[in-house]
C-alpha cells in the first residue's frame, strides 16, 4: 500500500496530563526492574554503518540496459503489461547467453514503471533479466485491480513462470518488490511456483485483514483514499466481510505459512505500518527468513538512511540466484537498528533469533492514579468516555499510566500485550492502547500501538456478544518495536476508544470502565536491561 507516511513524533501529550502523571508518581521514586543477564548481541559498528560483509557487497556492472515492453501471458488468455530488462552490449543490443530472472516489481503502480526500471537497472547492469509488471487492471493491463485476490496470484506465478521460460533465462528468477510489490512478493512464495527460488519483500503484509483492513476487527480509515484510487471495488466488497472468512484466507500470507519455504530476506523498518507482519514472518519460519529491521518509515529504505542499498539485494541474488557461493548472506537471521538513534539507540545489532534470546517478559500494572509499575495496588476503576469522532481524543475519552522516571536504561524488544479488564456501557467498543516514550522536559514520542474490538476479544472469525455493565478480558496485541528508552525517561500507556486515523470511532457513544490495581489491567512487555 502506497499512503503518506505516519508520523512517528505526534502532538506531545498536554503538560496538564503530564503534570497530573507526575504527581501520581513521584519524581524521587524509580521503577526498580530486575538485573537480566548480558546480551548475547553481537553489535556490528557505530549506529549508521553495517560492516557485515552482506551490506557492503558490491561488484562492478559490466553490461548495458536494453528495455522492451511486453505483453505477458496467461491461463485464461489474458495478459498484462510489462516492461522486460535485458544485459545488452549496447542500449539496444541483447547480450548473448542466459541470465537469471528478478521480477523487480509486481505492482499496481503503473505511474511509478519508470522508477522501478531505474531501480532494476542496477541488477541488469550486473548479469540480471529483470521485469517490471503490472497487475490485472492496472495500467495497460486490462481487468479490474482485485489487490493480492486469487486472480493477481495466479497471474503472477503465470509471470514467474513465463520469465523462466524466456529465452535469455537461466530459469532461476527471483521476486523482489516494496508495499504492494512485497505483499504480492510474499503470495507469490506461498504459491510455490517451481521457478522461484527466494525473494525480497520489503514493507509487506502477513495477512491483509489484520495489518492493513481490520485492525484488531476495526477498520482502519487511512486504507480508504488508496482504495478509491486504487482499488474502488474495494470499498464494497471489504466493508462485505468484516470477519475474518476464506476471503480474507485467500490474501494471506499467514494461512500459508507452511509454504513459505523459499529463502526470504525481509526488510523490514520499525516505523513502518507492516512491522507486526513482517515479524510474525520471521517468527513462523526463522531457518529460511532473514529479517533486517531499521530505522525507516513506510517505502524504500534506500535515501532514508545510510547503511543497506542495492548491494545487499545483490548479495542475496548473486547467492541463490547466480549460485555464487562466495557472495554472503547476513552474518545473523536478525538484523536490527535499535530506534530512535545515536545517543538514545545503540543503532545496530545483530542477534541470533528475534526476540533476542536475553530477552524477557516485564509485567506492569495499571493503578487507579495513574502509575505504571511491576506492583499492586488497591483495586479501583478507572473510567473515560467513548469518543465518537475523528479528533484527537480529548482529556475525559482517555485514560494514561505512567511510570516512575526509569533508573536505567530499558530497551524494548518485540511485541507485548495489554491485558486490558474493562467494562463497558455500550453493546460494543474499540480499545486503542498506545505507548510513547515522556522525556524529563514532559515531550512525548510515540513508539507503538495495538487495537482490539471487544466483539472480536476471542476470535476474528465470529462476533462475542457485549453485555454492558460485564467486564472483560481484552488481550490487545501491541506491535513490536525494538526501541531504548534512555534512563530519567518514562513509558506511558494510553488507553481510550480511538486512535484516529489508526482505527475508524465506529462504536456507540458511551462509557468504559477499566479495572486497575489487584487482579485489574496489565501490560506485558518484551524488554532488555542493556
Amino acid at each position: 500500500m502506497r499512503a503518506p507516511r505516519e508520523s512517528r513524533q505526534p502532538a506531545p501529550l498536554s503538560r496538564r496530563a503530564m503534570c497530573s502523571l507526575a504527581l501520581a508518581a513521584p519524581l524521587t521514586a524509580a521503577l526498580p526492574f530486575p538485573a537480566f543477564p548480558a546480551s548475547s548481541a553481537d553489535a556490528v559498528g557505530e549506529p549508521g554503518l553495517l560492516p557485515d560483509p552482506f551490506f557492503s557487497y558490491s561488484r562492478p556492472a559490466r553490461y548495458e540496459v536494453v528495455r522492451e515492453d511486453v505483453m505477458v501471458p496467461l491461463r485464461d488468455g489474458g495478459h498484462l503489461a510489462g516492461q522486460l530488462y535485458r544485459p545488452g552490449t549496447s542500449a539496444t543490443l541483447p547480450a548473448t547467453g542466459t541470465f537469471p530472472g528478478i521480477v523487480y516489481e509486481y505492482t499496481a503502480y503503473a505511474d511509478s514503471a519508470e522508477t522501478f526500471g531505474a531501480g532494476a537497472a542496477y541488477f541488469v547492469r550486473r548479469g540480471y533479466i529483470a521485469l517490471v509488471c503490472q497487475v490485472r487492471g492496472s495500467g495497460q493491463s486490462p481487468g479490474t485491480v482485485d489487490p493480492f485476490g486469487p486472480q493477481e496470484q495466479r497471474d503472477n506465478y503465470d509471470v514467474i513462470e513465463w520469465l523462466a521460460r524466456h529465452p535469455a533465462s537461466t530459469g532461476r528468477i527471483g521476486q523482489m518488490g516494496v508495499s504492494y510489490g512485497g505483499h504480492t512478493t510474499l503470495l507469490a512464495a506461498v504459491n510455490r511456483p517451481p521457478h522461484l527460488k527466494a525473494v525480497i519483500p520489503v514493507n509487506a503484509l502477513h495477512d491483509w485483514y489484520e495489518n492493513t483492513i481490520y485492525r484488531g476487527g476495526i477498520y482502519s480509515p487511512r486504507i480508504r483514499e488508496w482504495q478509491q484510487t486504487v482499488a474502488p471495488d474495494t470499498l464494497r466488497t471489504y466493508a462485505e466481510h468484516p470477519l475474518y472468512d476464506d476471503y480474507w484466507r485467500a490474501r494471506s500470507v499467514m494461512s500459508r505459512w507452511e509454504n513459505l519455504t523459499v529463502p526470504t530476506l525481509e526488510i523490514n523498518g520499525w516505523y513502518d505500518r507492516y512491522r507486526d507482519g513482517m515479524v510474525k514472518n520471521y517468527r513462523a519460519r526463522p531457518h529460511n527468513v532473514w529479517l533486517v529491521s531499521g530505522p525507516w518509515e513506510h517505502g524504500s529504505p534506500e535515501g532514508q538512511y545510510a547503511g543497506i542499498g542495492s548491494g545487499a539485494y545483490l548479495a542475496w541474488w548473486d547467492h541463490w540466484l547466480a549460485r555464487n557461493r562466495d557472495a554472503p548472506l547476513p552474518a545473523t537471521h536478525v538484523t536490527s537498528y535499535e530506534v530512535p538513534g545515536p545517543g538514545a539507540g545503540r543503532g545496530w545489532q545483530r542477534f541470533e533469533q528475534w526476540p533476542p534470546r536475553d530477552a524477557r517478559a516485564l509485567t506492569l500494572r495499571l493503578g487507579a492514579n495513574g502509575t505504571l509499575r511491576p506492583g499492586a495496588t488497591a483495586p479501583g476503576v478507572a473510567a473515560f468516555d467513548v469518543n465518537t469522532g475523528t479528533t484527537p481524543p480529548a482529556e475525559h475519552q482517555q485514560l494514561r499510566f505512567t511510570t516512575p522516571p526509569l533508573r536505567h536504561d530499558l530497551v524494548l524488544a518485540g511485541d507485548g500485550l495489554a491485558d486490558i479488564r474493562a467494562s463497558f456501557t455500550a453493546p460494543d467498543g474499540n480499545i486503542a492502547a498506545v505507548l510513547y516514550d515522556q522525556a524529563p522536559d514532559g515531550t512525548s514520542t510515540r513508539i507503538t500501538e495495538g487495537w482490539l474490538k471487544a466483539s472480536h476479544r476471542a476470535t476474528h472469525t465470529r462476533l462475542f456478544p457485549v453485555e454492558p455493565g460485564t467486564d472483560y478480558a481484552l488481550g490487545v496485541h501491541i506491535w513490536p518495536v525494538h526501541y531504548r528508552l534512555s534512563a530519567g525517561h518514562r513509558l506511558v500507556l494510553r488507553i481510550s476508544s480511538d486512535d484516529y486515523p489508526q482505527i475508524d470511532s465506529d462504536v456507540p457513544a458511551g462509557r468504559v470502565g477499566v479495572r486497575t490495581g489487584a487482579g485489574g489491567s496489565t501490560l506485558r512487555l518484551t524488554v532488555r536491561t542493556v
